[in-house]
This record gives C-alpha cells, structure tokens and sequence, in this order.
C-alpha cells in the first residue's frame, strides 16, 4: 500500500512536466513540499524550479530545514536537500545561514565495507549560492570556502574552485598555493585544472608563467594545465605551448600539447601543424589527430586534406583516414 501511494504520487508529479500549471497543481507541489519521502519532495522541488514558483519559497525553505533532522534516515543521499539548496539560490534566497549549514554539512552513510559521505554535492550548491548572499564580503567568502577547498569530496573541491574564481583577485594567492601543494593522495587533475582556469582566467597573461610550470611534468596535470592555456586563445599562451611542444619527445604529451595548440584556433597555430604535416615529421600524424578534432568548417578541412595529399605518404594518408572521416560520418 506505500509503495502504491509513492508510485501514485510520483505518477501525479510527473504528470505536471512540460504543461501550463493551474492553482490545483501548483497546491499539488505546495503539498508534495511538505511530504516526508524526500525522493518526493525532491521531483516537487525541481517542478517549482522549473516553474518558476517562487512564491512557495517559504514551503522550500521549510522542507529544507526538515530534511536536517536526522538526515540520515529522512534524506538518504540527500536527494531532497540537493533539489532544494540549488532552487532556493535559484528563487534568490540570501541567507547566509541557509547556505551555510548546507555547506558545513557532512552526511555519513553506509556502504559495504564502511561508510560514505553522500553530502558532497550539496556543499558544492551551497559554495556556489554563498557567493550571491548578503552579509558576507569576499573577505570572509575567502576563509569559509578554505575548508572545501580541501574537502574529501572531487565535487566539492572542484564547484569551489569555481565558486572562488568568481571572488577575483583576492582569490588568487589561494588558488595559487592551492595548484602548489603537494597532498597524499595528489590531488585531482580536473581540480587543478579548474584552478588553472581560474587563474587565467582572472590574471590573464600574468599567470601564464606560473600556469606554465606545471607543463614540465608532462602528466595529467600538465595536460591540464596545457588545456588551461590553450583556453586563452592568446597569443603569449600559444607562444608557450610551441615552445614547449619542442622539448617534449614523449609521444603522448607531444600528442597533448599538438591538440592544445590546435585548440587556440589561431591561424599561427594552424600554420605550425600544417607546417609539421607538410614535412613529414615524426609529429605529423599526431598534427593530423589535433587538426581533425578542430576542423569543424570546410576551409579548415580541405586545407588539411590537401597537405596530406600534398605528401603521398601512406601513413599520414592512413592518419587522415582514422581521424577525418568520422567527423565526416558525425
């Protein structure tokens, strides 16, 4: 008989999906808000986002607060408070406390061998959410975001990241010492990435020499950082990837500064893969797999075939046949 009224429930929820609501369903959500299955009240919280209803901000806020009590048993996986965090900074909710308790919340649950924190993508909304609530200055913002900077979860770390990089240049000796410390385990590429990113992205030019450092390692950070740069699709970024491009004879980071350098979409980066390609140098057919990953009009398409051609070698011909045609067939 539960198991009949959830499924009518949910049934009756989805059943408001892509249609104009009426005040009847819009009391459907209000009350599904308030329902103690927190899958349910998740599906009625991303209806009232996706609707728009901000008026039921005091039944979201309400539904939020109960998920917290005893929350391992009332929302497992957090489903409800992950729904209702993301449409209360949606409807514009600017409490800092709302957020923050999110934020601060670690959610233990069970798993074979232990237990698993399932909180994660929480505090990564609420570190976003945080950004736009009163009473806080990017001061402040800066100190609270330090514990999710090293929080256990990817997730979290990463949606920080990106929640700092929209501080400025306050953020940036954080993100800096960030990429620099060494942790067991190393910290995830795509991590650091995104500090890379946001560096470049706040700093500009200015942080290329350090973003560049990292290139030496030639592991997944580096390629990491190798994407960061070629991102830019600045010249003095380009300038750095060239010249490194030279000293690396290891075939798979040759391959990630090639596809980085044909990602800038310069036309001097453009000219040097072609250049390698109409030489026929050992890289050519890695040019030809960076250049066909770029060559989504038809100028660029037929000037690589044509330097193959050019060539009458069966490798590079064999290279173009690998990695041309199936964006051709796409």
């Amino acid at each position: 008989m539960a198991n009949r009224g959830f499924d009518e429930q949910m049934a009756a929820l989805d059943g408001l999906k892509d249609r104009a609501l009426d005040a009847e369903d819009v009391a459907l959500i209000r009350k599904s808000l308030s329902h103690r299955n927190n899958f349910i009240v998740a599906r009625a919280a991303r209806l009232a986002e996706d609707n728009g209803l901000a008026d039921l901000l005091p039944d979201l806020l309400a539904a939020y607060d109960r998920f917290f009590v005893n929350p391992g048993k009332t929302d497992p996986q957090c489903w409800a408070k992950n729904a209702l965090s993301r449409v209360l900074a949606k409807f514009e909710c600017r409490d800092k406390d709302v957020f923050l308790r999110g934020l601060r919340h670690h959610q233990l649950e069970p798993v074979w061998g232990g237990v698993s924190d399932t909180a994660g993508n929480l505090r990564a909304h609420c570190a976003h959410a945080l950004i736009a609530c009163n009473g806080l200055d990017n001061q402040e913002l800066l100190v609270i975001f330090l514990d999710t900077l090293v929080d256990e979860d990817k997730t979290a770390r990463l949606e920080t990241v990106r929640a700092l990089a929209q501080l400025g240049e306050i953020a940036v000796p954080v993100l800096r010492l960030r990429c620099m410390t060494k942790s067991s385990p190393p910290e995830e590429p795509e991590v650091l990435g995104q500090c890379f990113s946001a560096l470049l992205a706040i700093e500009r030019d200015a942080a290329i020499p350090f973003v560049a450092r990292f290139l030496d390692a030639g592991d997944d950070p580096a390629a990491e950082a190798a994407f960061a740069l070629a991102e830019t699709r600045g010249p003095a970024a380009l300038a750095v990837l060239l010249c490194r491009q030279k000293e690396f004879a290891d075939e798979w980071f040759s391959g990630v500064l090639l596809s980085a350098i044909a990602l800038t979409r310069l036309p001097e980066a453009i000219d040097f893969l072609v250049g390698l390609i109409e030489r026929e140098e050992r890289e050519a057919p890695r040019a030809i797999e960076a250049l066909s990953r770029v060559a989504t009009g038809e100028e660029l398409r037929t000037r690589l075939v044509q330097a193959v051609e050019a060539t009458g070698t069966p490798r590079l011909m064999s290279a173009l046949r690998e990695n041309l045609q199936p964006a051709r067939e796409k």
